[in-house]
């Protein structure tokens, strides 16, 4: 061996001894981390980055699981031993119980603890408007309907309880919150976000991840949230799911990143990528996005994982990677750490050969393991893989119960109440009809029990249909049924007829079944001509008409609803819809909801309410801005008014803030919930500035006679928009506050922006 071959093993060996080495002033954590990386083998990190379903580790009989699942032991073994995967997902067929959880969960981890690492499995699970893969559980209304509370203390509080079911079926990781803006309604997961807004949007969603995780996500009754799905993911041009969404990098800055910069803030763990394609980009494919934007400006730490089999999709669906070997080398260099694989170890021997090829560094490796182990750690999987039965007694409890319908009661939005119709007497006759009335289905919606959530009456039984809530609400003598029509077509029409004359009030329930992600895509928005037909034809009979809308997304109903007597949101309001509803009707709760979107009035019109001026049309233009309901809109069965809108100072400068007041009195006869909303607007800029922009927002209560002072606190930042250059400016000029009916001015002053233009001082 010559001396030049001596020095070069030398250097290696010093410069492995330096990298394997802790660096100096770590945490606890973080030193535990490195010291583990230190003693793994490539084939044991690539483990860590592999995820597969849970179906690829039950034991099948022909070409179906054993029902009920069991974990095959071999398979198990082959995953953990051979692959060293790093994480397990899903359900298979159902939810399953709390102890069938324990089970599948305990078998698991006990195969992690006798690899030569004992590196525990992250177990994950879309967990998204309650534990909703756990009989028994406690479901809420889908995020949609929680917007429409326009309450974060109350989301927060869904957020905990759903950490603590979760954590009760032992698994530490939910792949929630949707943090997409929901802006186009035919998009069919537009019920998983939290509305339109983006203000709303980003605060409903650090409120959820804060009742996640709380203040240490090792706690036995909390988890780690994921945040989904980044980025640009809910706006595609065709409306259908995972088709190209095109997006300027400013506007994809202005009103979908605040979302998740606000999550990053609030503590979230780990990311979900979104599953399509941005001007042309598949974002699993984008180190803009992925690297440069995530890591370099939101300064997120955490784990990034891939959408189901996104990566094999960059060769199959999107065609930017000419092999499969390909893909998984584009999405890891550019910031992929956990690839969703499912259903087979590819990722995990192309990314090994990627290794030794030098086409992947192994500084990106060493990066996303990093952060996987990281989060385990933090998890306090290392120290309790598996958590304790007992530990759970509140499991699907009365307690939780009521949260959840209290959520729903506030979501619910009462959107038309003709000549005080509603409240309904106890003792009136009603005919309860429409293909949404007597199902589940249509108040949990997807993502309840099973993924299509086509089995809600089966895992629900024992809830309260929307029928059923109002048989026990004024007795079964009182309530009439008659189905009227299924989802697409009339049935038994004239059975119904007859029963509405008989009766004294007449609730049509019309909406939409359970449906998610390609399954829930719509060629029309229109709801189907049958449900708007059963409305028509109810309306001859002079009774008034009560429409509750069940529905994942605003359907068209213009023609319709213009006969109803009154006129109910009800959204996906979960397993306790169906009384909230009932209370509503009744008088028993006072609805409080408002809507988080804005309901369209035709199915080609679908502008959102932070509009720009030349939307609103003129004088000459009848097809300007016309929703049916706009934004932020609902009723309640009392009135409140609002008054004394005072500023602090008539101009905000740099480095101040703007302290906004107004009164709120209920003028009404009965105690009720207000939501106060500040809209601000822009009046000129240097970019054509909204029409208005949700900037704060406050829910109170108040008894009749009571008034509440609601102060806001405005600072310049809250003025800002994102410029032609994609930077966040705040310009000097004239604003205008809205809060209810009062208008008020103010100026902004500074003396470091961008020159005015016309208007602006």
């Amino acid at each position: 061996m010559n001396k030049t071959h001596i020095f070069t093993i030398l250097l290696i060996t010093i410069v492995f001894n330096i990298h394997a080495q802790p660096p100096k002033n770590l945490s606890p954590i973080n030193q535990k981390v490195e010291q583990l990386l230190t003693k793994m083998t490539l084939e044991e990190k690539v483990g860590q980055m592999t995820q597969v379903t849970i179906a690829e580790f039950l034991k099948t009989q022909g070409d179906k699981p054993v029902e009920p699942n069991q974990i095959d032991v071999d398979k198990i073994k082959e995953g953990i031993f051979k692959y060293h995967i790093g994480s397990i997902l899903n359900v298979s067929g159902g939810a399953y119980s709390r102890e069938h959880w324990f089970k599948i969960i305990s078998d698991i981890q006990q195969n992690a603890s006798q690899s030569r690492l004992k590196i525990p499995i992250i177990y994950g699970i879309d967990a998204i408007h309650g534990m909703n893969y756990t009989t028994g559980s406690t479901l809420f209304p889908q995020e949609i309907a929680m917007a429409a509370t326009f309450n974060p203390e109350l989301v927060r509080k869904a957020g905990e309880i759903t950490a603590y079911e979760t954590r009760a079926s032992y698994i530490p990781w939910n792949f929630s919150p949707v943090l997409d803006l929901g802006k186009s309604p035919l998009w069919p997961r537009i019920y998983e976000t939290f509305g339109e807004d983006p203000f709303l949007v980003k605060t409903m969603g650090a409120a959820i991840i804060k009742g996640y995780q709380g203040n240490n996500v090792g706690d036995k009754y909390k988890v780690t949230s994921c945040m989904k799905h980044y980025l640009g993911y809910s706006y595609p041009l065709s409306g259908k799911d995972r088709t190209p969404a095109w997006i300027p990098d400013r506007y994809m800055r202005e009103y979908f990143l605040p979302s998740f910069e606000a999550a990053v803030k609030a503590g979230s763990h780990t990311l979900m990528i979104n599953s399509s394609e941005i001007n042309g980009v598949p974002v699993h494919a984008s180190k803009y996005l992925l690297t440069d934007v995530l890591r370099g400006e939101l300064k997120f730490d955490g784990i990034v994982v891939t959408d189901w089999q996104d990566i094999k999709y960059l060769h199959d669906r999107h065609h930017i990677a000419a092999t499969q070997k390909e893909a998984v080398m584009i999405a890891v260099n550019a910031g992929v750490d956990m690839s969703m694989v499912p259903y087979d170890y590819s990722f995990y021997n192309y990314l090994i050969e990627l290794v030794k090829e030098g086409k992947v560094p192994m500084t990106r490796i060493n990066e996303s393991v990093r952060r996987i182990l990281k989060v385990k750690y933090q998890l306090n999987l290392f120290e309790t893989p598996v958590g304790n039965p007992s530990d759970y007694p509140k499991f699907g409890s009365e307690e939780y119960s009521k949260v959840s319908l209290q959520a729903a009661g506030e979501a619910i939005t009462l959107l038309k109440n003709s000549n005080g119709v509603l409240p309904l007497k106890k003792t009136m006759k009603v005919l309860v009809t429409g293909p949404t009335a007597n199902t589940m289905r249509s108040l949990n919606g997807g993502w309840s029990y099973t993924w299509q959530g086509e089995k809600n009456d089966e895992f629900a039984v024992g809830k309260n249909t929307i029928l059923k809530a109002i048989q026990q609400k004024i007795g079964h003598d009182n309530v009439v049924f008659e189905p009227g029509s299924t989802i697409d077509s009339l049935l038994n029409i004239d059975a119904t007829i007859s029963a509405a004359t008989k009766s004294d009030a007449i609730v049509v329930c019309l909406g939409e079944t359970s449906y998610t992600e390609n399954v829930g895509n719509i060629d029309d928005l229109n709801l189907p001509s049958a449900q708007l037909q059963l409305l028509t034809k109810l309306a001859k009979t002079g009774k008034p008409v009560i429409l509750v809308l069940a529905e994942g997304r605003p359907r068209i109903v213009t023609s319709a609803e213009a006969l109803s007597a009154a006129t109910i949101m009800a959204y996906l309001p979960g397993n306790e819809g169906g009384n909230a509803l009932a209370d509503i009707l009744f008088g028993d709760t006072n609805p409080s909801g408002k809507l988080p979107i804005t309901y369209p009035r035709y199915a080609n019109a679908l502008v959102n309410y932070y509009r720009k001026n030349i939307e609103n049309g003129n004088s000459d233009d009848e097809h300007g801005y016309n929703p049916l309901y706009e934004f932020g809109y609902g009723l309640s069965y009392t009135n409140f008014t609002y008054s004394n809108l005072k500023i602090s100072k008539p101009n905000l400068t740099d480095g101040q803030v703007l302290t906004i007041t107004v009164d709120v009195r209920n003028t009404g006869q009965l105690e009720g919930k207000e939501s106060v909303l500040l809209y601000i607007s822009d009046l000129y800029a240097s970019l054509t500035p909204d029409t208005k922009r949700l900037r704060g927002f406050e829910k109170i209560n108040l008894k009749p006679g009571e008034v509440c002072t609601v102060k806001f606190n405005i600072t310049p930042k809250d003025l800002a928009f994102v410029n032609e250059m994609s930077k966040l400016v705040t310009e000097a000029g004239e604003f205008k506050i809205q809060i209810g009916n009062q208008l008020q001015n103010f100026n902004y002053i500074s003396n470091h922006d961008i020159p005015s233009r016309t208007g602006k001082l």
